[in-house]
């Protein structure tokens, strides 16, 4: 008995460390589903794990707030350590003791999930979109952005800080119905969410290779900045892509 019990324990250690991820993950998105619920229902319509199809890819947006002031988008991320990163840059960097890790720029990330709503609500031109990036208390942000990159804490607050009346009480139910009834959640396949994400790199790996802009198909020129030389994109201001070189 005592043997088939130390089986059981190091098969869910393994089975641990394998989902360690994903678990915390979803610990995370808990955690903003609960303080979303403090908001005013009145005035804010909320639906959380949201994945819509836009061509051959998936984007899969872990909150949305559709509020009389917009929708609000909300990226989450589980990490610790210090963050560090600006608004434009391609990666951020992840710092623990001695050890530092890259993490794509979570705001380009929620840049892409805002392309595919305005895709599935395009008869709704007038929507202003919010991004929100939210990490736990378990980071240190250290980063340099105009968009909203805040601790789980300050989300119900940051939301609130919005005023101006943009939608409609009959637009934000249309908002709503037309997400839920898009919603592909039920049938979201990780694995295949996991190969669109590699094939959308792979894409923009090889528009790099022929100096062309991944975002919007313009040249890329090389630049000098503060920090070194970069890749720029030859449409600058329209769009503002950065490529950091190595």
């Amino acid at each position: 008995m005592p043997l088939v019990l130390l089986i059981l324990f190091i098969t869910l250690i393994v089975l641990l460390k394998i989902y360690q991820a994903d678990i915390k993950g979803a610990i995370g998105e808990q955690n903003i589903s609960l303080r979303l619920r403090f908001l005013d229902k009145s005035k804010y319509k909320v639906i959380n794990n949201v994945v819509l199809q836009s061509g051959d890819y998936t984007s899969q947006i872990d909150h949305i707030v559709i509020s009389d002031y917009g929708v609000f988008v909300i990226e989450t991320k589980n990490y610790k350590g210090w963050i560090l990163g600006n608004e434009h840059s391609e990666y951020w960097t992840q710092v623990i003791y001695k050890r530092k890790e890259k993490l794509y720029n979570p705001i380009r990330q929620n840049l892409g999930h805002i392309k595919t709503l305005r895709k599935c609500l395009s008869e709704h031109s007038n929507v202003e979109y919010k991004s929100i990036i939210v990490f736990s208390s378990r980071a240190a942000i250290k980063v340099n952005t105009v968009t909203d990159v805040i601790y789980s804490s300050q989300l119900v607050s940051t939301i609130k800080r919005y005023s101006d009346t943009n939608l409609t009480e009959i637009e934000k139910e249309n908002i709503f119905s037309k997400i839920s009834g898009l919603n592909r959640i039920a049938t979201y396949d990780k694995r295949q969410h996991i190969k669109s994400i590699k094939q959308r790199i792979e894409k923009r790996e090889n528009s790099i290779r022929e100096d062309k802009c991944p975002q919007c198909g313009g040249r890329l020129i090389l630049r000098e900045g503060k920090f070194g030389d970069f890749l720029g994109c030859s449409n600058y201001p329209k769009c503002t892509q950065t490529i950091k070189l190595e």
